[in-house]
């Protein structure tokens, strides 16, 4: 079953462009540009694409945030902006540079607020947070107050209180940003225990590609307000021609080894192979003085970038 259903959505916005000292005028910027999409119950979708793409736009009309230009959007069977508050019991929401918590309460007392806000009952309340307590360590800053956590320990609060009503679908829109290696791992590691469960549709956008190849099967991305691609992140390698590399660490320099890049003094080989490595590992397997070898899966930044550069060419 659907739990989202876009159809030529779009956003359009109004802006003065200054002219002269005494002049502006006014221009039409299109953020979304006909976006069509459709996500089933419990997927894990990751949406991205370059700043100004319309990513964050496009959440927040899912959202009931703000009111289409143009098309249809459907959440949970809603129309988000005149049944927003229907919508609001059925969604949860973290936006990385938005707080739903109260600055000068203790992060239990949010909590509780929150349970009364959504009416949620005491047993559903507490299990859930028991569960998140867990899973994200919360219970070393529960009675401190939410101005003086952490950036980290604050994203860890604000994905629980988007979770304590049971939300059918939960939107992130930059949730890791700004965060240290270890909260973004507790994170992540959080996110794929709730898509795995099955009972969340999970959204993200974010510039970090490595919670995409961690968290979401399907990958989305936008540009210029329209999709540019929709499938798996390994259909996305195939498409834009990404390669794995093989690198081999030798003992003795050599000056030259078939169509390998040599590099570090004659010291490392680099192959760049598509698909299977195994053709290139049983040529080194008689080279003397072999140290190490090391397959390096493509890195999905350099594919998108080669997917921005091709729609942006291709753009009318």
């Amino acid at each position: 079953m659907s739990v989202i259903e876009a159809r030529g959505l779009r956003k359009e916005f109004t802006v003065r462009v200054k002219r002269s000292r005494l002049r502006r005028e006014k221009r039409v910027v299109r953020a979304v540009d006909g976006v069509d999409l459709t996500v089933e119950r419990g997927e894990m979708l990751g949406y991205i694409g370059p700043n100004g793409a319309g990513k964050s736009t496009t959440l927040k009309m899912m959202t009931g945030v703000l009111m289409p230009s143009g098309g249809e959007v459907r959440v949970c069977g809603y129309t988000p902006v005149p049944q927003r508050t229907k919508l609001a019991r059925r969604i949860g929401v973290v936006f990385g540079q938005r707080s739903q918590l109260w600055w000068d309460l203790p992060l239990r007392d949010s909590f509780d607020l929150l349970r009364h806000i959504f009416r949620v009952p005491a047993d559903d309340h507490a299990s859930r947070l028991r569960r998140c307590r867990s899973l994200l360590d919360l219970d070393e800053f529960l009675e401190i107050p939410v101005r003086q956590l952490s950036l980290g320990q604050r994203m860890r609060g604000e994905l629980t209180a988007a979770l304590l009503h049971g939300p059918e679908v939960l939107f992130l829109d930059e949730p890791t940003i700004g965060l240290d290696v270890v909260s973004k791992q507790a994170v992540r590691s959080f996110l794929t225990e709730v898509g795995e469960r099955g009972d969340t549709t999970l959204v993200l956008t974010t510039h970090d590609l490595a919670d995409i190849e961690r968290l979401c099967k399907r990958l989305v991305v936008i540009d210029h307000g329209r999709v540019v691609h929709d499938g798996t992140i390994d259909a996305l390698h195939a498409r834009y021609g990404s390669r794995r590399r093989v690198v081999v660490d030798l003992d003795e320099p050599v000056a030259s080894f078939g169509d390998a890049t040599v590099e570090a003094d004659g010291r490392r080989l680099v192959f760049e192979v598509d698909g299977s490595a195994a053709a290139v590992v049983a040529r080194l397997g008689g080279l003397p003085g072999l140290r190490d070898i090391a397959i390096l899966e493509p890195d999905i930044e350099d594919v998108v970038a080669r997917l921005y550069k091709t729609a942006t060419e291709d753009a009318p």
